[in-house]
């Protein structure tokens, strides 16, 4: 029988709250057709959520949280999957009601799991993770909606945030003049590393002002950021453009008219991530290994850590202080 293996666990007991390092068993693992020997997992701001006291993510406790992960197949029920593949796990339930990825094992249905792509490494699936794929998604939305790098500028909201991040990249990759928006003047370098033509600041895009139509800047955006930028945004997209949204960092409500989509025939593009049907999902998969890759993943890693560290990480993309990815290596020392 295996040993016992180390997961982050969560709990919460009437007012007690606890996040630590415990020992489980394959017993303690949810049901699901395979077994995963997890290498890689990522720090999210959802995961980030998961490990507070009102964070409103986990309903049930203990818990493992953890939305994404890679890793190599152990034993599987379905004949999709044998004993050596290399495969990703991320979105629907997994870190959310499903154990997820801060575990050194994980038991995943094998409805949620994707292939692992040829020429993409485990380490590279989850230096992409959620952040990069919801980005990869953003642009395949905006590409079928026939956005092309010659219709002009394309803006990246909350560009260095995870989502922000792989879109400016991605869309540098594909030859589009990328205009950068963030409040960081630190943060401007790194932007321009990453094939931002140009920074933009938050005050450019939304003033505290909306105006029902305003100037035409952009001809499409991706935006992570929601609220009241993105209804500033929308009223400086160009004549039938588009603006992939797919984040709530700046708020819930959209104070917008109809103004922008019946006079300039603008599309609001809805991007979720967490239950985008399979064959799409291997779609972006796929193009995340070969033409939307960035040319150095390696330059994504703020940091890569230990699972024994991850408790004293994961409160700092609460505090804002994150920029780029953070990695969990659970590949050293395997069983």
């Amino acid at each position: 029988m295996m040993q016992p293996f180390d997961a982050l666990t969560v709990n919460k007991q009437e007012d007690q709250f606890s996040v630590k390092l415990q020992k489980l068993t394959l017993q303690d693992l949810p049901e699901g057709e395979v077994l995963i020997r997890v290498h890689y997992s990522g720090v999210n701001y959802k995961d980030s959520l998961a490990t507070i006291p009102n964070g409103n993510i986990v309903n049930t406790y203990p818990f493992v949280p953890g939305i994404d992960l890679a890793g190599v197949v152990i034993s599987s029920e379905d004949p999709r999957f044998q004993e050596g593949d290399e495969v990703i796990a991320t979105s629907y339930e997994i870190g959310v009601s499903h154990y997820g990825g801060y575990s050194e094992y994980a038991r995943i249905p094998a409805k949620w799991i994707v292939p692992l792509p040829k020429a993409m490494t485990l380490k590279e699936a989850m230096i992409i993770g959620t952040a990069g794929f919801t980005a990869a998604l953003s642009i395949q939305r905006l590409e079928e909606n026939s956005v092309s790098p010659e219709k002009g500028a394309v803006l990246v909201t909350g560009a260095t945030g995870g989502v922000g991040s792989f879109a400016v990249s991605i869309l540098s990759t594909l030859g589009y003049q990328v205009e950068a928006s963030t409040g960081k003047e630190s943060e401007h370098e790194y932007l321009k590393k990453l094939g931002a033509s140009s920074i933009v600041s938050r005050d450019e895009v939304f003033s505290g002002k909306i105006k029902a139509l305003g100037k035409q800047k952009w001809a499409a955006a991706v935006d992570p950021v929601g609220g009241e930028p993105l209804a500033s945004l929308l009223s400086q997209i160009m004549y039938g453009g588009s603006v992939a949204m797919s984040g709530l960092t700046a708020g819930t409500k959209l104070p917008t008219t109809v103004f922008p989509f019946i006079l300039r025939g603008i599309n609001l593009l809805g991007i979720d991530s967490v239950y985008c049907p399979m064959e799409t999902r291997l779609k972006v998969w796929n193009r995340l290994a070969t033409e939307f890759k960035p040319a150095n993943l390696e330059q994504f890693i703020q940091q890569e850590i230990t699972l024994q560290q991850l408790p004293d990480v994961l409160p700092t993309l609460l505090k804002g202080q994150a920029r780029g990815r953070t990695l969990v290596n659970m590949a050293e020392g395997e069983r």
